[in-house]
């Protein structure tokens, strides 16, 4: 059963319409299966009705069950137990009805596929499990007061016709409101409608001979076809099937012929016992076609999706590759051609871990795992790929999500790599912007910062290496006097003097300002204080042009201190600081040790 957009009747003649039907049922069923003169032993009516019910806006609701309760209690009165037990009955029809289409709409969802084999079982829950129990004990009362059936068998005579018609014709009917038939007929080509025209004729002839011809009981014998039919055809298919079932073989059981007619029993037991057949055969054929369209929107959606795919992988710059759990090559798009230079037929089989550069593939191999244990998640790391020529150490970036079997497990990963080789060096241009002092070209404050913290760390293994705090003498002075352009070069030509003087592995780094530092690697601090002394001579017998024929003289002071593993970047600066600022005030030119 599927249930999709509700039905609009904003006037009465959609509800007239449905009162009428609802009486010509109601008055056929009384009129051919009242066989021991209490309840009708056939009940499709109220089938009908809850159809329309589940298919419509609840605001249309009342006139549908105030014109079907008319309608119920007009065909009682003509065709049933008389005036008497018309208007009970009516309200019970109606609860009936009431009660599976409440229960329907508030736990059943909408859609297809799962969602209709669920509200097929909470209508089933409802019709038999709830509505008829209640109702049927209601039926029973009035009718075992105006019959001479027993209250038990008036139960069992409304329970048996009401649950069996309810669901052999609900489900059937639901899918006619909805226009699955229209749909079927507008969207089917005419070979397929040509072919579902012969599984019916086929069906119809073994549903005739098993109940006309056939000398022995074969009642299983129009499964088969029925399957064939919801497998080829699918729900519509089955419900066309079942009506026909129910047309033969319900004509042949009620005429007394047929394999159910030579059970015991009287001819109301042979009804009930066919409309049971009925059912159970309906219940076999709508769940397996659902099952089956299901499967059948599933492939095409597949289809469809592979189809996608396909072309973003043909056409697409980045490469796009399929890795088995072990990190074997499954697939790889054409466009891994431009990205490694390498033919995408010559990587089936081959491991991942060839095109990766050996420093690369640890952290491939880390979130390779992390991507089949966390299968919800997508993942990235960038590497260096292994190639020959211009496609060698080339960076790129895979990103990679888990393939999950119909269980959740991990079957594999499929991904995309893109080259990001040009994002990097712009990158890396960026990062030695950041670390270089645009006017000095000296280290900025953080990256010198970060490298004095990565020697202290290497201090705590025990190298040795110092920290020398430089200030510029009196470069206020110079500024006020000569003009900050003229301060300006005195910084350029500060460090170009410096750096002859230090070795290839020290660095110079501008803390802000006048301010420098020197990070002294691999010297204690008798060499660190000779080097200090060297450059401090080198700048005052170097005077500064500045233009204009103008020189200065540049002189600095400094506090120099050795680095201690357990000390931090800020405790090393703060105690070169201090031995900084002692040299100030020694009269500056000079160079002071930390205490």
């Amino acid at each position: 059963m599927q249930r999709t957009a509700l039905h609009h009747t904003p006037t009465w003649w959609g509800p007239a319409l449905t009162g009428l039907f609802y009486f010509l049922t109601a008055a056929g069923a009384l009129s051919v299966s009242r066989f021991e003169g209490g309840l009708a032993f056939i009940w499709g009516a109220n089938a009908f009705l809850m159809a329309q019910l589940m298919n419509s806006r609840m605001a249309c609701w009342p006139r549908m069950i105030l014109i079907c309760g008319i309608a119920s209690a007009v065909a009682t009165a003509l065709f049933g137990m008389g005036p008497l037990a018309a208007i009970p009955l009516s309200i019970i029809n109606m609860a009936e009805s009431l009660i599976v289409a409440l229960i329907c709409r508030r736990f059943a969802g909408r859609g297809s596929g799962a969602a209709s084999l669920r509200l097929l079982v909470v209508f089933i829950i409802a019709l038999g499990g709830v509505a008829n129990i209640m109702c049927g004990l209601g039926a029973a009362l009035v009718a075992s007061h105006l019959t001479t059936v027993s209250f038990s068998g008036a139960w069992l005579q409304w329970y048996a016709g009401h649950v069996l018609g309810g669901l052999t014709c609900t489900p059937i009917l639901t899918l006619l409101l909805q226009g699955e038939g229209r749909r079927w007929i507008r969207d089917t080509s005419a070979k397929t409608k040509v072919e579902a025209l012969g599984w019916l004729i086929l069906f119809a002839l073994t549903t005739w001979w098993v109940f006309y011809r056939a000398r022995y009981p074969l009642l299983f014998a129009p499964v088969l076809p029925l399957v064939i039919i919801a497998f080829r055809i699918g729900h519509l298919g089955s419900a066309a099937s079942i009506v026909v079932l129910a047309f033969i073989g319900g004509a042949a059981t009620m005429g007394g012929v047929g394999p159910i007619s030579r059970l015991p029993g009287l001819p109301g037991e042979h009804i009930q016992f066919f409309q049971l057949y009925l059912a159970f055969t309906f219940l076999l054929s709508v769940p397996v076609s659902a099952e089956l369209n299901g499967r059948r929107r599933l492939f095409q959606m597949l289809r469809e999706s592979e189809e996608r795919f396909r072309i973003l992988a043909e056409h697409s710059g980045d490469v796009v590759f399929n890795l088995g759990v072990d990190g074997v090559i499954q697939y790889a798009s054409p466009s891994v051609t431009d990205q490694i230079g390498i033919n995408p037929a010559s990587l089936i089989g081959r491991s991942a871990l060839d095109l990766i550069s050996p420093e690369d593939r640890a952290a491939v191999v880390v979130t390779h795992r992390r991507a089949l244990a966390h299968g919800d998640d997508v993942h990235k790391v960038e590497f260096r790929s292994l190639g020959s020529g211009r496609y060698d150490g080339k960076w790129c970036e895979v990103v990679m999500r888990a393939i999950l079997d119909d269980c959740g497990a991990p079957v594999g990963v499929v991904g995309t790599v893109r080259d990001i080789s040009r994002h990097k060096a712009l990158q890396e241009a960026l990062q030695q912007v950041a670390n270089r002092d645009a006017l000095t070209g000296a280290d900025s404050r953080r990256a010198f910062l970060q490298q004095l913290d990565e020697e202290i760390r290497a201090a705590s293994r025990g190298a040795r290496s110092c920290l020398l705090l430089i200030d510029i003498d009196h470069f206020k002075a110079i500024n006020d006097r000569h003009g900050h352009a003229a301060g300006d070069e005195v910084l350029r030509a500060f460090v170009d003097r410096l750096r002859p003087g230090v070795r290839g592995n020290d660095r110079i780094g501008r803390l802000g300002g006048e301010e420098f530092a020197i990070l002294l690697r691999n010297a204690d601090i008798d060499r660190a204080s000779r080097i200090c002394e060297r450059l401090r001579l080198m700048l005052a017998t170097n005077p500064v042009e500045i233009g204009n024929g103008r020189v200065v003289t540049v002189t600095f002071s400094a506090g120099l201190v050795a680095l201690e593993g357990a000390a931090t970047g800020a405790t090393m600066l703060e105690a070169a600081d201090k031995a900084l600022y002692r040299a100030k005030h020694s009269g500056r030119n000079c160079l002071r040790l930390a205490a």
